[in-house]
C-alpha cells in the first residue's frame, strides 16, 4: 500500500439538514495525516437545504437525476465522480469515528479484502423506545463477515471489478454486492473499532413499523437475487421471517379459537408466547449488557417486526410476480 493512501468519503442523504452538517463536520475534524481525502455529498433531489449546506462546507455535490430514487444509485453516482484509492461510503445521518478511518487503511493492508467496516451505535439512544431497542441491531461480532452496511471503507478496484451497486435495488444493494465481491474471491473484515454514530430519527411506531416493512422487501429482493447467483445469504432468514410473520398475522383469529374451544386452550397459548418472548430476552441478554428491561424490550421488537417485515416480503413477491417495481419507502418523518 502507497504511504499515502488517497480516499474518498461519499455521503449520501435525503432531507438531513443538521444531521448532514455534523456527519460532514465529522469527516474534516477526523484524524487523516498524511492521507489525502475529499468528500463528495450526492444528493436524492431534498427538499429542504441539504445541498446548499454540503456546498457552504466546501464539499463536491452532485444530486441524481429525475427517476427513481435508492441509495445504490447515489452511492454509484459519488464513486464514479470521485477517484480515491479507497471510497469511503457514509449515510448522510452518521458522525464518523475520528480514527476509524487509520483503522480501517491498516486492516485494508491484506490484499485479499476488499473492504473494512466497523461499530455503527445510536447517536441517541434514548430519543425513543424504538432508537433504544433498534440501536442492539447494530451489534456485530468482529471477523471476516459475509458482508457490509452503508458505512464501509473499500477499494475502488474491487467496485470498479464489480461494477459498483445494482442500483436497480431499493433496499438490500450492499449484501447483494458484498456476494459478488465474494464471488470474485474478495473477503470483507469487520473490524474491532468504533466507525460511526447514526441517527435514527425513528420516534413513533409508525416510523418503526415503515422500516421494518422496507426490510422485509430487501430480504425478499436480495435473497431472490442470492438464489440466481447461487449463495445462501439470507436464504435461511428470510424464510423463517416468511412464516413467522405468517403466524404472528394470524395470532389474533389462533388466540380467539383457542379460547372458544376450552379457556385452558386459550391460557396455554398465552403462555407459549410469553415463553418465545423470554427465551429471545435470554439470548440477547449479551447485547443489552445485562439491562433486563432493555433485554425485554428487544426480544419484543425481534417478534413485532416480523409483521410489517412479513408484509414488505408479500409486497415485494406480487410486484416481483407483475414485473413491476416497489417505490423507495421512506420511514423518515
Amino acid at each position: 500500500m502507497p504511504t499515502t493512501p488517497t480516499v474518498s468519503v461519499v455521503i449520501i442523504g435525503r432531507n438531513e439538514g443538521s444531521r448532514l452538517q455534523r456527519c460532514i463536520a465529522s469527516v474534516q475534524q477526523a484524524q487523516w495525516g498524511a492521507i489525502a481525502y475529499d468528500i463528495w455529498y450526492v444528493d436524492s433531489r431534498s427538499t429542504d437545504d441539504s445541498l446548499a449546506l454540503a456546498q457552504a462546507m466546501g464539499v463536491q455535490t452532485r444530486v441524481l437525476p429525475a427517476g427513481p430514487m435508492c441509495a445504490a444509485k447515489a452511492r454509484n453516482l459519488g464513486w464514479l465522480a470521485a477517484d480515491g484509492e479507497f471510497i469511503l461510503f457514509l449515510d448522510g445521518d452518521t458522525e464518523l469515528h475520528p480514527d476509524f478511518v487509520n483503522h480501517a487503511l491498516q486492516a485494508l493492508s491484506d490484499n485479499t479484502l476488499c473492504a473494512a467496516w466497523g461499530h455503527r451505535r445510536e447517536s441517541n439512544p434514548q430519543q425513543s423506545l424504538y432508537t433504544k431497542v433498534l440501536d442492539l441491531d447494530w451489534i456485530y461480532p468482529a471477523g471476516i463477515t459475509p458482508y457490509f452496511g452503508g458505512d464501509v471503507l473499500v477499494r475502488r478496484s474491487a467496485l470498479a471489478q464489480v461494477g459498483g451497486f445494482d442500483d436497480t435495488l431499493n433496499a438490500g444493494e450492499e449484501p447483494e454486492l458484498c456476494a459478488r465481491l465474494r464471488a470474485n474471491g474478495w473477503r470483507i473484515l469487520h473490524i474491532d473499532a468504533p466507525m460511526t454514530r447514526h441517527d435514527l430519527a425513528v420516534r413513533t411506531f409508525k416510523a418503526y413499523a415503515r422500516r421494518c416493512y422496507r426490510s422485509g422487501i430487501a430480504y425478499a429482493e436480495v435473497t431472490h437475487r442470492m438464489q440466481a447467483l447461487g449463495d445462501g445469504l439470507w436464504q435461511h432468514e428470510a424464510r423463517r421471517d416468511l412464516v413467522h410473520g405468517l403466524i404472528y398475522v394470524a395470532a389474533p383469529v389462533l388466540m380467539a379459537l383457542a379460547f372458544a374451544l376450552h379457556v385452558l386452550a386459550g391460557a396455554l397459548l398465552a403462555a407459549l408466547g410469553l415463553v418465545l418472548v423470554l427465551r429471545s430476552a435470554w439470548r440477547c441478554r449479551e447485547r443489552a449488557a445485562g439491562n433486563v428491561l432493555l433485554a425485554l424490550q428487544y426480544a419484543l421488537h425481534s417478534h413485532v417486526q416480523k409483521v410489517p417485515a412479513f408484509f414488505g416480503q408479500i409486497a415485494w413477491k406480487r410486484a416481483h410476480a407483475r414485473a413491476q417495481r416497489l417505490a423507495l419507502v421512506d420511514y423518515k418523518e
